[in-house]
């Protein structure tokens, strides 16, 4: 960790906001999230159908929204769609924590993944554009931090559910509302570069960028795998475990993995390996490390864990190895003024494979039975996509497809006013 800490304050402090930003960010959304369905169906009183429908607008509306969030961050400036994204999240947060009626409740959904569409791509343009010459180690700060951020937020939301689910909803909308003022006084602005096309211009540039979009395509089962932490591994950790414990468990091993390597990893890769070698051995790893399930150990319930918490483990170790580099190489794609639309589609992109990946999963689960656990299919088909996935990085590397030069912008820039303290890495 003390390498974390010295790479953290190498940067200057708008990045380190932004890092430490995350941290609050995943602690207010898991602080909720993971307790919305328990409450809608016990306190509310909603039936599954009603339930799926508040939970999938919630989703509907962050993924399939993240395109327009990124033109904002590049038409608009980052900064302030960040500041809108976390202030749209206390407001949406808050509805769930004073209304019980369904007209409130779906538009607390769909305002709190309205939220996630603005920030995410545009927190990731920001840090892209204030760290060009170190993005690898500026995003792998960002991991650890938000991996910090998912572990404490559901154990301060399961201990606030003693009082009850409102004052875990006020608590989140809380963590929202002090990132959303701390980013309007501290954040600084960036330059903002025009694009010298339309909207509709800067969407068909992208999503006729046929190289970024192989890319993006090959990266897909990254995060269609980084699901499984919520499918396949608990599944099979509670019926080998025997305990809700279990769960809790792989959840432990994956934070610590992160906060341990993530940043020390990344900057061994980037002084030994290009990082599209780095990227696809994260693939193999991780798509590997499915393959451990499927060995059966005798002896206590400890002992028949293991298996799972190495999946765990190297699903963690995967992750580390490869996202900082897929971070760093999506802004090469974009020329200036469209670094925010580039994101915007390849979490857009990505977000439909990995639901499509993790409904795949689902019906293996479903069709193989499961009564000692997850079946031997679903594990196969985790192994493959994240095989498959580390082959397709890999030849695309081998192809020289992988961060192409972009054209140069046709812009006008229109440099920010000057805020003292802004600096650049």
């Amino acid at each position: 960790m003390s390498a974390t800490w010295r790479t953290l304050r190498g940067f200057p402090a708008a990045i380190q906001l932004l890092v430490v930003n995350q941290f609050g960010v995943n602690v207010g959304f898991y602080l909720l999230l993971p307790f919305l369905a328990g409450y809608l169906a016990d306190d509310v009183g909603l039936s599954a159908a009603l339930i799926g429908l508040i939970l999938g607008v919630r989703n509907l509306s962050q993924q399939g929204l993240f395109l327009l969030g990124g033109t904002a961050a590049d038409r608009l400036g980052s900064r302030g769609v960040i500041i809108a994204g976390c202030a749209l999240r206390t407001v949406g947060f808050g509805l769930f924590a004073v209304g019980m009626s369904l007209p409130v409740l779906l538009a607390a959904s769909v305002l709190s993944g309205l939220a996630g569409a603005l920030f995410n791509p545009a927190v990731r343009a920001y840090l892209a554009q204030a760290a060009p010459e170190r993005r690898a180690e500026a995003f792998a700060l960002f991991n650890v931090f938000a991996s910090a951020g998912a572990l404490v937020g559901p154990l301060l939301g399961g201990a606030l559910l003693l009082v009850d689910f409102r004052a875990a909803a006020l608590a989140a909308a809380g963590v929202f509302a002090v990132l959303t003022v701390a980013q309007a006084l501290v954040l600084p602005a960036q330059p903002k570069v025009a694009s010298g096309q339309s909207v509709l211009g800067d969407w068909r540039e992208c999503v006729t960028d046929r190289r970024f979009l192989l890319f993006t395509l090959a990266l897909s089962a990254l995060y269609a795998s980084q699901n499984q932490l919520y499918l396949v591994l608990p599944v099979q950790a509670e019926q080998v475990g025997g305990h809700p414990a279990a769960v809790a468990a792989l959840f432990v091993v994956s934070t610590v993995a992160t906060l341990a390597w993530q940043v020390p990893v990344t900057g061994w890769l980037q002084r030994h390996v290009a990082r599209g070698p780095a990227i696809a051995l994260g693939l193999a790893v991780l798509g590997g490390g499915f393959l451990l399930p499927l060995v059966s150990l005798p002896g206590p319930a400890p002992v028949r864990l293991l298996p799972v918490l190495g999946a765990a483990l190297l699903l963690a170790v995967g992750v580390l190895v490869a996202q900082p580099f897929v971070l760093e190489l999506i802004p090469e794609f974009a020329r200036a003024g469209l670094t925010g639309t580039y994101f915007g589609l390849f979490y857009l992109v990505s977000g439909v494979v990995a639901a499509a990946g993790t409904a795949a999963v689902g019906r293996a689960m479903d069709s193989g039975g499961g009564a000692t656990g997850v079946p031997a299919v679903a594990w196969l088909c985790c192994a493959a996509l994240g095989l498959a996935s580390a082959g397709a990085v890999w030849l695309l590397h081998r192809s020289g497809r992988l961060a192409p030069a972009p054209t140069p912008a046709v812009p006008a820039v229109a440099p920010a006013p000057a805020v003292a303290g802004e600096g650049r890495a």
